[in-house]
């Protein structure tokens, strides 16, 4: 081969490769358009915009190696947090307190633990028990919502009414021992403040703003249910856990913030994930699929763009005593 047809073969090869790279850009540069438009999202500057795409291009090539690999139990996808950098995402998105809450009183009865018998499968939706998922926006509150969603859960299990509670009186009012509104909080101190209000009233008639404001007492006594006492499920232990479950949807802390979690789009989550907790959500259910995988069914409180339409299926079951996740360190409920 003579060197001018070396030299045209590697420019070629070259120039190829460039526009391959181009083409790739192009493509990405549209999903994000097509992205901004779809969550509405509108930046400030061009610079930003920039900074933005890159994000938003890392997240996207993550997504999709992820989904090309094979014997995956479960599918990521693209949503409303793929321009955020990790520490945005946890500022906005989470909001569990992980250390130890050293305020609250946890009874040390567990009135589930002579259970012998529960159901192979359980979906708190479909009795009528669970609201339509919501979306904390970016408040980190999640602990107001796990704790409102548990209530909206024993309230309609004691009386047949199902009722959207108030998550925003709990992020104004629910301030003592250490919740800190937007800045996260525990669910028993939520618990703890519902019983010391002597309830909780609606979301109607306290809706949410995403942010936290000054406890607006006269809609903070409209209440419309009330608790007797909250109970903490034994730690590490899924049996138990399970028992609880069978009674009514219960609040449980879990590790929010990887990756996997955040884009997950479907299918039985069973992913690289801490026991560190940094998020709270709210067992409603659990089954097992047609290949035998146990599942836990969480509600989130990210919107119905997430998962699977709000909700995740996350294995259950697994090896490690405190859950996939973390999901069994740290679980607790309300009693009426």
């Amino acid at each position: 081969m003579t060197l001018s047809l070396i030299l045209f073969f590697i420019f070629g090869t070259l120039a190829s490769q460039a526009m391959s790279r181009t083409l790739h850009e192009a493509a990405i540069a549209n999903k994000h358009e097509q992205w901004m438009a779809r969550y509405g999202r509108v930046y400030e500057s061009q610079s930003e915009k920039d900074r933005r795409f890159m994000i938003f291009k890392d997240n996207l090539e993550y997504i999709e190696n992820f989904n090309n690999a094979a014997n995956r139990t479960y599918k990521l996808g693209i949503n409303e947090f793929a321009d955020l950098t990790h520490d945005e995402f946890l500022a906005a998105r989470t909001g569990y307190k992980m250390l130890d809450n050293p305020t609250t009183t946890i009874t040390a009865s567990f009135r589930y633990a002579t259970m012998t018998e529960v159901p192979t499968s359980l979906d708190w939706r479909q009795q009528g028990a669970v609201t339509p998922v919501k979306d904390q926006g970016s408040c980190g509150c999640c602990w107001a919502f796990s704790a409102a969603a548990a209530m909206e859960g024993i309230t309609q299990i004691k009386t047949g009414k199902l009722i959207s509670m108030s998550e925003q009186q709990l992020l104004d009012c629910s301030t003592n021992g250490g919740n800190q509104g937007c800045n996260g909080g525990w669910m028993t101190n939520a618990f703890q403040y519902i019983m010391e209000n002597q309830g909780l009233t609606t979301e109607e008639n306290y809706p949410y703003e995403e942010m936290q404001g000054t406890c607006a007492i006269e809609k903070a006594t409209a209440q419309v249910a009330d608790i007797s006492d909250y109970e903490q499920v034994p730690s590490n232990d899924e049996e138990a856990l399970l028992k609880a479950v069978t009674n009514q949807p219960v609040s449980v802390a879990i590790d929010g913030s990887g990756r996997d979690f955040k884009f997950y789009s479907g299918g039985i989550f069973s992913g690289d994930c801490d026991t560190s907790l940094t998020h709270a959500v709210t067992i409603i259910g659990y089954g097992t699929s047609e290949d035998g995988t146990k599942y836990w069914l969480i509600k989130n409180s990210w919107g119905q763009s997430w998962g699977e339409n709000g909700y995740m299926r996350i294995q259950r079951d697994v090896d490690n005593p405190e859950g996939l996740c973390g999901l069994a360190k740290k679980a607790s409920y309300p009693t009426i």
